[in-house]
C-alpha cells in the first residue's frame, strides 16, 4: 500500500460490483522550494490580516462572511451554514456511469489526476476491471463527491494500477475559436510542407519526463545554496532574441543539418540526480555551519 496518506476513500462502483479503494495524489508541488514573507528590516515572519475596505479596522474570522456581487455593487451575503447546507451529500461511491473508448475525451477536459488503489479485501474486483478495461482498450467515466463537489473523472489503467483524473465541466473549458478566430487560412507550399515533415522525422522520439528540468527551481535552489555559502553566483547572459526571418530559408537551413546519428536519435539524456532541492539546501546549510 502506498506510504502517502490517502485524498479520498471510498468504493469504486461498477454494475453491482463494488470495490473499496483510495486515491492518492499522482502529482505535487510539495517539493518545490517554498518562501516566506518578511520584514525586511526586522527579519521576521509577516502575516496576513483582514481589513475592512471602507472602515480600515481589522476583521476577525468570526466576523467575516462569504458574499456574492449582484447589481449596483450590492452583495448578497452568506453565511457559512447557509454555504453548508448546498454542498452535496457524498455516499464515498465512485460511480462508474460508461465506458468509452481512451482517446475520446479532449486533453484540454484533464484537471488533476489520482492514483486509484484497492485495500486487501477488493484487489480481486479492482484486478478484473483494471484487466478487462485494458482488454477492451476503454476508460471509465465516473462520479463522486469530491471536495464538496460532485466532480467526473475519467479512469484508466496505469501500469499496475489505475489513475483517476478529475475533469473540467464544459463550462469551465473556454472555446478555442476565442483563441483561433483571427487565425487565417492559408495554402502552405508543398516544399515547404515537406521540409518541415522532414524535420519532424529527424525529431523524432521517445517521451521520457526524466529528460525534463525544472530549469526556475534549480537556479532557485542554487541561489538559496549560493546564499548561505556567501558567495555570488555569476551574471546569466541575457538570451539571445530570435530573428524573424525568411520561413522557407529557415526550413532549408534546417532540413541541410542533416539527420542525427542512428544511436543518438531518441535517446533520453535525463538530468543530473540529486536530492529534492529542500533536502541539498538543507544539507548545505548544515555543512555550512560545520565548516563556521
Amino acid at each position: 500500500m502506498p506510504t502517502a496518506r490517502a485524498t479520498w476513500k471510498g468504493f469504486v462502483k461498477f454494475g453491482e460490483v463494488a470495490c473499496p479503494v483510495a486515491l492518492y495524489t499522482a502529482s505535487s508541488s510539495s517539493d518545490r522550494i517554498a518562501f516566506n514573507t518578511l520584514n525586511r528590516k526586522t527579519g521576521n515572519r509577516v502575516r496576513r490580516e483582514f481589513i475592512d475596505e471602507e472602515t480600515g479596522a481589522t476583521v476577525g474570522h468570526e466576523n467575516q462572511v462569504k458574499g456574492y456581487a449582484s447589481d449596483n455593487d450590492a452583495y448578497v451575503v452568506l453565511e457559512p451554514a447557509e454555504i453548508s447546507a448546498v454542498i452535496p451529500e457524498s455516499d464515498k461511491t465512485l460511480k462508474i456511469e460508461a465506458f468509452i473508448s481512451c482517446s475520446e475525451i479532449d486533453t484540454v477536459y484533464f484537471d488533476k489526476p489520482y492514483y486509484l488503489t484497492p485495500d486487501k479485501m477488493g484487489e480481486e474486483a479492482f484486478v478484473l476491471l483494471r484487466e478487462g478495461m485494458k482488454q477492451t482498450k476503454v476508460a471509465a467515466i465516473a462520479k463522486a463527491v469530491l471536495f464538496k463537489r460532485v466532480r467526473t473523472l475519467l479512469i484508466r489503467p496505469h501500469d499496475d494500477g489505475l489513475v483517476a483524473t478529475t475533469l473540467n465541466y464544459d463550462y469551465e473549458v473556454r472555446s478555442s475559436q476565442n483563441a483561433f478566430d483571427d487565425l487565417p487560412e492559408m495554402k502552405i507550399e508543398s516544399e515547404m510542407l515537406a521540409l518541415a515533415e522532414h524535420i519532424i522525422e529527424t525529431k523524432m522520439g521517445i517521451f521520457n519526463a526524466t529528460t525534463f528540468d525544472d530549469q526556475y527551481e534549480n537556479a532557485v535552489a542554487e541561489l538559496v545554496k549560493a546564499k548561505i555559502e556567501g558567495r555570488k553566483l555569476p551574471k546569466r547572459k541575457p538570451a539571445p532574441v530570435a530573428q524573424k526571418g525568411d520561413l522557407l530559408r529557415a526550413l532549408r537551413d534546417s532540413a541541410a543539418i542533416g539527420d542525427p546519428p542512428k544511436d543518438k536519435r531518441n535517446r533520453a539524456t535525463g538530468p543530473t540526480k540529486h536530492p529534492t532541492t529542500k533536502r541539498k539546501v538543507k544539507q548545505t546549510s548544515e555543512t555550512t555551519r560545520k565548516a563556521s
